[in-house]
């Protein structure tokens, strides 16, 4: 296939510019193997999920990785923090002061400047990446998760056509994340509320939670025309022996695994062996699903709707076929639904 084959067409009034106001008032597009579509509410998940079905979430923390400030000589710049300098062990460590980021502008950021974002921090550029991106180091005057807290943004995606505020402090996070580390937000699990979360456990359906820190290969574009020559940026991962012990004992007890957005299914397809047993551990991905592929453990899908030519959008169209999905897509957009981080949703159920 070619990426011209998951191009659709998307009236920029369709782009959500902020949340609904409930989480869970947002519309789900559900998407079974054959027949109609149905159009319902997110609030009406649990009727689509049975009891002793696994719910995967992913509970990776968006922090305010986006810092404004200015160089020396009063121009204005900006740095995107992306990921921690790892050691070997392959940890990550979101209070690190070395990490690598994207700059703006790259042409005068070379190593040796210096970003001045307030008196309590400053970003010295440190080294030039093959990839172009650069090594910064940060210079707090105290912790740095709190600094960061205190004068970084939340790195909304640019479709977002507005300067982030206080809502998105709370909007643009779920309301289970826990591990610091992404810079974009997982955002299926944006619709999910408490009561919304017992319900399901209410009903016997099982949560397991993993983590995948959302990269930089979100932001990045499909630039080639055949999908097998885009290179996949690696984002790190980790599965606790708990959850792995919960899919296999669901799966050999006839239950179906939902992933809660794409993060979800990379993170259990990279770590499942040929058997489909998931692995637990932690460690970095750059797996691609695209169509044809053969899943290993992921049965049903909770996703919001993608860009146009993007590895997102491969991977649904990978679980729920490729003519179904852009036939959803053409449906979702003749119904007004609203589309991308803070859009509505689609779910995916299994054959």
């Amino acid at each position: 296939m070619k990426v011209s084959d998951f191009d659709y067409e998307l009236p920029p009034g369709l782009i959500a510019q902020h949340p609904t106001d409930r989480r869970d008032a947002s519309r789900l597009l559900v998407v079974p193997p054959t027949g109609p579509f149905q159009h319902r509410s997110f609030g009406e998940l649990p009727e689509l999920i049975e009891p002793g079905d696994v719910l995967v979430v992913n509970e990776s923390r968006v922090f305010p990785a986006r810092l404004l400030g200015r160089k020396p000589t009063g121009a204005e710049a900006e740095v995107l923090l992306v990921r921690p300098v790892e050691p070997t062990s392959g940890t990550w460590d979101a209070s690190s002061l070395e990490w690598e980021a994207l700059v703006r502008p790259g042409g005068k950021l070379k190593p040796g400047r210096t970003l001045v974002v307030s008196d309590e921090l400053t970003v010295e550029i440190v080294d030039t990446l093959p990839s172009g991106n650069r090594v910064v180091r940060l210079l707090a005057d105290g912790p740095v998760e709190e600094v960061l807290d205190r004068y970084g943004h939340m790195p909304l995606p640019p479709y977002i056509e507005r300067a982030d505020g206080a809502e998105d402090r709370d909007r643009y996070q779920t309301v289970y994340a826990r591990e610091r580390g992404s810079i974009a937000a997982p955002t299926a699990g944006l619709h999910f509320t408490n009561e919304l979360l017992n319900d399901l456990t209410d009903r016997g359906v099982v949560r397991g939670a993993i983590t995948l820190h959302v990269g930089v290969g979100t932001f990045r574009p499909v630039e080639v025309d055949d999908p097998a020559e885009h290179p996949m940026h690696a984002e790190w991962y980790s599965i606790p022996q708990e959850v792995a012990d919960t899919i296999g004992t669901a799966k050999a007890a006839g239950g179906r695994i939902w992933a809660v957005g794409t993060t979800a299914v990379r993170t259990l397809e990279s770590a499942a062996d040929p058997g489909g047993r998931v692995r637990p551990g932690q460690g970095e991905t750059d797996l691609f699903i695209r169509p044809p592929y053969d899943f290993r453990v992921v049965d049903g899908l909770i996703t919001n709707f993608h860009l146009p030519r993007s590895t997102l959008l491969m991977l649904v169209s990978a679980l729920a076929g490729h003519e179904r999905v852009m036939a959803a897509y053409a449906e979702a957009v003749a119904e007004g639904y609203r589309f991308y981080s803070y859009g509505d949703a689609m779910v995916v159920t299994p054959r």
